[in-house]
């Protein structure tokens, strides 16, 4: 269903309307997922993150190609001395290299947009005509930015995985903590990681979605929101601010490695989710009661 179907021609003042059937609203989830997931900027940026596992991955091979290891000691993306071993790693290794900044920044980008762009393109009144309402409205917006940080974090692991079995082994995995798993578990933790990096995201999801409701530009929006994101990180580096860094949205992001332990450790795992629902509760709260509220002239 295109945007054209679910929206209707303004006429006058947007006037509230009757509830929409579920399947409607189902169909501009369904339209909205759609449209984002065509636009040129979206494969592109799906594009980049799947050329990171590449880059990795074609470096620690030409690197190690005599049957020398990785130098760098500690230095690097977690997991990268051990790709030689287990091509199974380098998605770990990818995922570890993507989450500080291209994963957060393209998330940012897809949420920054969400309403500023279509503001900014003059459709977001005929959108409000529909008998979405502005909650409906917001709320698939949201779901829609929620599916790209799944989607980006699975093109990432699956392009990784890929890479990973045709330059290097499979097989059994050692753990952090130095036990072996076999390499069907090695696959199933895999997943679980590339879950829990996509459920990393839906705070910065929020952040974005809330900026975008602040302005009638998208470009603003996403610019905002990045640069957001590059001050949070800075900031989360910065030991005498060690008091407020706990409280940051990316400050456990990494916690994902500790799924490669055995037995894993939780801490860190539920901290981290447990502030991202934060963050996802405050910021969409702060976005429902912005755009609710909005003078819609455009």
């Amino acid at each position: 269903m295109s945007r054209a179907e679910t929206a209707a021609p303004a006429a006058g003042p947007v006037r509230p309307s009757r509830t929409p059937h579920p399947l409607w609203t189902l169909g501009l989830l369904r339209s909205e997922l759609a449209t984002t997931f065509r636009r040129w900027r979206t494969l592109a940026l799906l594009g980049v993150l799947a050329a990171v596992p590449v880059l990795v991955g074609v470096a620690v091979r030409i690197e190690t190609r005599d049957g020398s290891s990785v130098a760098g000691g500690g230095e690097g993306p977690a997991f990268i001395a051990q790709i030689t071993n287990n091509g199974l790693f380098l998605v770990f290794t990818a995922l570890a290299a993507t989450l500080p900044f291209f994963l957060p920044m393209a998330v940012g980008v897809v949420a920054g947009d969400a309403i500023a762009g279509e503001a900014n393109a003059g459709t977001l009144r005929y959108l409000l005509v529909a008998p979405a309402g502005r909650t409906r409205l917001l709320l698939t917006k949201y779901a829609t930015a929620v599916a790209f940080c799944l989607a980006a974090t699975l093109v990432v692991a699956l392009s990784a995985l890929v890479v990973g079995a045709l330059l290097f082994p499979l097989g059994d995995l050692t753990t952090i903590s130095g036990t072996q798993i076999g390499f069907a578990e090695g696959l199933w933790r895999a997943l679980l990681i590339a879950l829990v990096v996509a459920a990393s995201l839906v705070g910065i999801a929020a952040l974005g979605l809330f900026v975008s409701t602040l302005t009638n530009s998208g470009i603003a929006a996403m610019a905002t929101t990045v640069g957001l994101l590059i001050s949070v990180q800075i900031v989360d580096q910065i030991p005498q601010l060690h008091a407020v860094q706990p409280y940051l949205f990316s400050h456990y992001w990494l916690s994902f490695a500790d799924l490669m332990r055995e037995p894993v450790y939780w801490d860190g795992l539920l901290k981290n989710l447990q502030l991202q629902a934060l963050y996802a509760a405050v910021f969409g709260s702060a976005a429902w009661a912005r755009f609710t509220a909005k003078d819609i002239t455009v």
